[in-house]
């Protein structure tokens, strides 16, 4: 079975943040990993190269592979921001009319910048998720 490439790393999470040119974007990564940080109750890992994520979750496929990720973590890109939910979006589908603009994906969430999104259904949405996927354990 191949392993999975995103892996945490010992990179620092702060010197990459601090490597974002757009003021904005990095002011609203800060905002979000304090928020990741306070639901997760633990500190911010890289997964890879450019993906920040709290908390290990460890899944086992129908087909026997298995790995670990991170619960819930985000990856600032080009485009928007991207939030990675390991309990899904299934399970938070509810919030989701009240959180303001955004995209979904298969498991992740984008957003463009917090000014457009309600910061206070972002947060409940990380911790529902997160909760949600211990609970899978």
């Amino acid at each position: 079975m191949p392993e999975n490439k995103t892996k945490p790393t010992i990179e620092s999470v702060i010197a990459f943040l601090n490597k974002i040119k757009d003021q904005q974007l990095r002011d609203d990564c800060f905002q979000i990993m304090e928020m990741m940080e306070k639901v997760s109750k633990s500190d911010p890992v890289m997964w890879g190269s450019a993906i920040i994520g709290f908390g290990t979750y460890h899944y086992v496929y129908e087909s026997g592979r298995e790995g670990d990720i991170m619960v819930i973590g985000f990856s600032p890109r080009k485009q928007n921001i991207s939030l990675y939910l390991m309990g899904g979006l299934k399970n938070i589908e509810d919030d989701l009319p009240k959180l303001g603009k955004y995209k979904t994906g298969k498991g992740c969430l984008y957003i463009k910048s917090l000014k457009d999104v309600d910061t206070k259904v972002l947060k409940k949405i990380f911790t529902k998720a997160y909760k949600l996927a211990l609970h899978k354990k």
